[in-house]
């Protein structure tokens, strides 16, 4: 321990030197050039002074009388400016040089935590294991402070996952290719440590599986640079992961070569395993690699809120304000609110589910996310539809207060209802999940807590004016009502023989039952009109 913390000491010393010196050598130079800059301006001055006084003195001598005052311009092409140009170089070479330095002390900086938070969660799992007695009698001397010094990372696994896209975007009127890197690295426990997102150069001679290669390698430097030892690499391109693990050979190409630089990269971790993971655990990284193209389709304007982003829709093709692009959940692609509107309301008139406008592209679009731009009455309307879709006809409830109306499942509702009343199954009743009100999921009534159904029936024989209503109308309109399912049937046309939505068949004349395809009762089976009349309403 203390060998290492010498050396480590030392080791930072040497490069505190280093740093030092070149610092030195670049002020020096930079000394140096000033210098020899304004020397070369004074001579050169000194030069058109002397020129001018000559051509004056020639002047005077044959034009005795000519009072001129001649004054020489300086020369237009003085020929090329070394001096400017290694200034410029040197001050570049410095920026760079405190850009990596600062990208260096975030590196350090994040191993450091690294460290801490392993260490921390390993003497967390030592006193987890101390034996109860020993802890009652000696916990409270029980401390081991991080001293800073171990590398305790260097014997835990960790995650590395990562992402590559290349995608066809507009810029204003000009279609162009642009890639993407995206990396999420994180501990045993899954928790995140790094992200980071990079964009692509040359993302327009770049497939699909070069991007993720390229990914690969982005992630396995990222964990080098944290000094990790023992990674897992996860990614979710089936050809890439061919590709990594051997099974696979790209051939001799860029590729190839790139392949090849993956193999060197994981030659230099004590334990490397790649494994191919499904679309969906990967969503967080695919963000990070979509964001790292967006950040290259958008520029800077000066809007009347300040400055903004503008962003072109691959759509109307128009430029909108970054804040007004809706992002897909699942693909990322984005395109702006009002062509997302006009796309997701038509297909849910046309009873369609909305998937992503792009190409190719099978997402779908999910009804919550589009309150941004859809009228939240419509959203609602259609989050109930698909609800009511996902649940069978036999497990439907709804909320016996008029003004909530909500649609449950009998499973949900009574799991809802348990958590506050033990005896929920056996009472009947039920607690409303959206407006908290209990109600009885036999008389489809506000809960009766002091009777049972048959009293509530008894004392209540006339029905809500609600449901006197429907009633009416039912007569009049000779509806028909399943026994099963409560749900009211209308007759077009056709034979009486009734199949409801629930599976349950039954007579419209009457109600009775049909059983193995047979009816329980002696009504007819059809009238003439009806089955003519279907006919030629087919025709």
């Amino acid at each position: 321990m203390e060998n290492h913390s010498r050396d480590k000491g030392k080791a930072t010393q040497t490069d505190n030197e280093d740093k030092d010196d070149l610092q030195s050598v670049l002020t020096l130079q930079r000394h140096l050039l000033m210098e020899a800059k304004t020397l070369d301006s004074d001579l050169d001055f000194a030069f058109q002074l002397q020129m001018q006084e000559a051509f004056s003195a020639s002047l005077s001598v044959h034009h005795p009388s000519s009072s001129l005052d001649v004054t020489l311009s300086p020369p237009s092409d003085r020929g090329f400016d070394y001096v400017t140009l290694m200034l410029q170089d040197i001050e570049r070479f410095e920026m760079e040089r405190k850009d990596r330095e600062e990208s260096e002390e975030e590196m350090r900086r994040f191993r450091n935590d690294l460290n801490r938070s392993i260490y921390d969660q390993n003497f967390a799992r030592y006193i987890m294991n101390v034996p109860e007695q020993e802890w009652n009698n000696y916990g409270d001397n029980y401390e081991r402070p991080y001293d800073g010094n171990v590398v305790e990372s260097q014997n835990e696994g960790f995650r590395v996952y990562v992402k590559g896209l290349v995608s066809e975007e507009r810029i204003r009127e000009m279609k162009v290719t642009v890639g993407g890197v995206g990396v999420a690295i994180c501990d045993f426990w899954n928790n995140l440590v790094l992200e980071l997102r990079k964009k692509l150069d040359g993302a327009e001679f770049i497939t699909g599986e070069m991007a993720g290669v390229e990914a690969v390698i982005h992630g396995l430097n990222a964990a080098l640079s944290l000094d990790l030892k023992r990674v897992t690499l996860f990614v979710d391109d089936f050809l890439v992961y061919q590709f990594i693990t051997g099974r696979q050979q790209p051939g001799q190409s860029k590729l190839g070569t790139k392949v090849n630089e993956v193999s060197l990269l994981q030659k230099r971790f004590t334990y490397f395993q790649p494994s191919f993971a499904a679309r969906n655990d990967m969503s967080f990284v695919f963000k990070l690699a979509r964001d790292a193209i967006v950040s290259q389709i958008t520029w800077p304007v000066e809007t009347s809120n300040g400055k903004g982003l503008k962003e072109t829709c691959m759509i109307c093709f128009e430029d909108t304000d970054a804040t007004q692009m809706f992002t897909v959940d699942g693909c990322f692609h984005r395109y702006c609110f009002s062509c997302m509107k006009q796309h997701v309301e038509v297909k849910l008139l046309n009873a369609m589910v909305a998937s992503c406008p792009h190409e190719g592209c099978n997402t779908e679009v999910t009804i919550d996310s589009c309150g941004k731009f859809l009228d939240p009455k419509l959203v609602e309307i259609m989050s109930n539809r698909k609800k009511e879709a996902s649940i069978a006809v036999s497990e439907k409830v709804y909320c016996a207060f008029p003004r909530c109306s909500a649609l449950m499942s009998k499973s949900e509702v009574l799991q809802y209802t348990r958590t506050v009343m033990l005896v929920a199954e056996q009472s009947g009743a039920r607690k409303c999940v959206k407006c908290h009100r209990f109600f009885c999921i036999y008389c489809k009534v506000p809960w009766h807590f002091d009777m049972t159904c048959i009293d509530y029936k008894r004392l209540n024989p006339h029905p809500a004016r609600e449901d006197a209503m429907l009633n009416t109308l039912a007569t009049k309109k000779r509806w028909r009502e399943c026994i099963k399912c409560k749900h009211v049937i209308e007759l077009g046309g056709g034979c009486y023989h009734i199949t409801c939505r629930c599976g349950f068949e039954f007579c419209y004349t009457c109600g009775a039952e049909w059983r193995n395809k047979k009816p329980t009762c002696s009504c007819p089976i059809w009238d003439e009109p009806n089955i003519i009349h279907n006919r030629q309403r087919r025709q």
